[in-house]
């Protein structure tokens, strides 16, 4: 079972792709595979934000 990323290591590895990509040293096959690993990562947060913020409304309601 793999274990689920958390928030604050998905931001992390976030800034280091856009770190690299800033810096333009990544090349056009390293580009395209970081940019889809941006997208999963980008995903995870939206979701762990999601998941927060309804966890956060369901203790204000009780």
């Amino acid at each position: 079972m793999k274990k689920e990323m958390s928030y604050k290591a998905a931001m992390a590895e976030l800034k280091e792709i856009l770190d690299l990509l800033e810096s333009g040293q990544a090349d056009m096959d390293e580009l395209t595979k970081k940019a889809k690993r941006a997208k999963e990562l980008l995903q995870i947060c939206k979701d762990k934000l999601y998941r927060t913020s309804e966890e956060v409304e369901s203790l204000i309601e009780k």
